[in-house]
């Protein structure tokens, strides 16, 4: 046997998905490997892959501590199971271990239970904030290019810009779970066992309010940013390039804004915009990350 069939052999067996125990299954093809006196070939294999997968688990789980939370830790350790089985990573980087899990969870109804759109919106959110955190940046649009907007002026989203219509307000309770989890970080074991947070708690009582966010980077930070409704449609035009009339268009149709209502809002959404150099030109090749 070569090298190279040693290498597949051993990485078939590995990327089994474990059994309920955290084990190998009894009958995992592992007589390539050679046993010693302490352990069977079995067994030795098992290391292996025992590792692989409580690090697959661990990063699942470090990336979507709000989902978590919506679950609970049990369900949660259920679903990352199931997911990572149907979708076994793909890419050279943990980071995109995620990138199926909406898709996956909206075919999968029953493990988001009785929370399902709730679980959907939280995926969602976390989801756009590892692509926040980690998408290029192009060079933005300065404050003063902005300040003669004509009506076939046209601009783009920065690449690492998400734009969500979330059915419930996961930002706070992300938000909340991030500040909780530091807490704990920062205490001591001792105040640990004092004050220690039941984690399989389930959110049940967050209840619906449609919202628009804009998850951004500033300063290498993530940050979730509400919207008006007619900014979030304005901002959803023009990731697809159209010319600002175009995008007002879309975005005040039967509208009852009057005309100067609606130049206010444009004016102040795109001062905010430039501030947070939000847009680019369409031609921009320049990345910084």
């Amino acid at each position: 046997m070569t090298l190279l069939e040693v290498q597949r052999r051993m990485a078939n067996a590995i990327f089994q998905p474990l059994i309920r125990s955290d084990r190998m299954a009894g009958g995992a093809d592992a007589e390539f490997i050679k046993p010693n006196n302490r352990l069977t070939s079995l067994e030795r294999l098992e290391i292996y892959s025992r590792s692989y997968w409580f690090r697959i688990l661990d990063s699942l789980y470090d990336d979507f501590p709000g989902l978590r939370a919506v679950l609970g830790e049990r369900d949660f350790r259920r679903l990352s199971r199931a997911y990572l089985a149907d979708c076994p990573s793909r890419s050279f980087t943990l980071r995109d271990l995620g990138s199926r899990l909406v898709e996956w969870l909206e075919r999968n109804p029953r493990y988001g239970g009785s929370c399902q759109a709730l679980a959907i919106d939280m995926a969602r959110l976390e989801w756009a904030h590892i692509e926040a955190f980690d998408n290029a940046a192009d060079k933005a649009l300065a404050p003063g290019d902005l300040l003669e907007l004509g009506p076939d002026f046209r601009a783009r989203l920065q690449p690492y810009i998400r734009l969500l219509g979330l059915k419930y307000p996961v930002d706070d309770l992300r938000i909340q779970v991030n500040s909780a989890d530091e807490e704990r970080g920062a205490a001591s074991n001792a105040a640990l066992k004092q004050k220690q947070v039941k984690t399989t708690r389930r959110a049940v009582h967050l209840m619906p309010d449609r919202i628009f966010v804009a998850v951004h980077r500033l300063d290498e930070t993530v940050y979730y940013r509400r919207l008006a409704h007619k900014e979030y449609l304005v901002l959803e035009a023009m990731s697809g390039q159209i010319s600002i009339r175009e995008a007002i268009e879309v975005a005040f149709e039967a509208s009852s804004a009057s005309v100067e209502e609606q130049q206010t809002m444009l004016e102040e959404w795109f001062a905010n915009w430039a501030r947070l150099g939000w847009l680019c030109p369409i031609n921009s090749t320049k990345r910084d990350g």
